[in-house]
């Protein structure tokens, strides 16, 4: 076979290989679907829609418009595309060391998986919801506790709550020289 016949024959491929895959920018995000779509506008503006956005096992995201997106032809095929992965330069947290991870948003909330440590910031608001236990040597708060339970102090051992402590100081008596007892405190913890 001639040269300009193997070439002929390998057009197609090199076509495809060529549209295998692209960047793209994210226009518009559907992410009620059970496979996140979006819209995005890719080569010389052409704009694809329904595009699924395979994420992570276990990571979820709803990018702003405008994050960028590594497209994939499948098979070489532009009318089946697919975001591989979705990326937002504007937010990406910069600098970790070596090995270090970050779960991040927009809006400055991270979980920082640090080399001796895990650092969790919270813009507005933290919640952690968990049935039992927190294990720590040390808890340190810089700011005031509200607590909608009972406190309990060495629970492992002798325990007794918060709530026990003040019940007994608000009814505790001494015994006087004279032989009876004082009144209760005029003042409740």
């Amino acid at each position: 076979m001639s040269v300009r016949g193997t070439s002929r024959l390998m057009a197609p491929l090199k076509r495809r290989l060529r549209v295998l895959f692209t960047r793209g920018v994210v226009r518009l995000i559907e992410p009620a679907t059970l496979m996140q779509s979006v819209q995005v506008e890719g080569l010389a503006g052409e704009l694809m829609s329904g595009v699924e956005h395979f994420e992570a096992y276990g990571l979820t995201a709803h990018p702003h418009p405008g994050a960028e997106a590594l497209l994939a032809a499948l098979g070489g095929d532009r009318s089946h595309t697919v975001a591989v992965t979705v990326a937002d330069r504007r937010y990406r947290l910069t600098n970790l060391a070596p090995g270090e991870v970050a779960l991040y948003d927009d809006k400055g909330n991270v979980v920082h998986l640090m080399r001796d440590k895990v650092k969790v910031t919270a813009v507005d608001h933290l919640e952690a919801t968990a049935p039992t236990t927190l294990i720590t040597s040390e808890v340190t708060i810089d700011g005031n506790l509200k607590v909608k339970g009972d406190i309990t102090d060495r629970y492992a051992t002798t325990g007794t709550t918060l709530e026990h402590v003040r019940s007994t100081y608000d009814s505790h008596t001494h015994d006087e020289n004279d032989g009876g007892s004082t009144s209760t405190p005029n003042q409740s913890m």
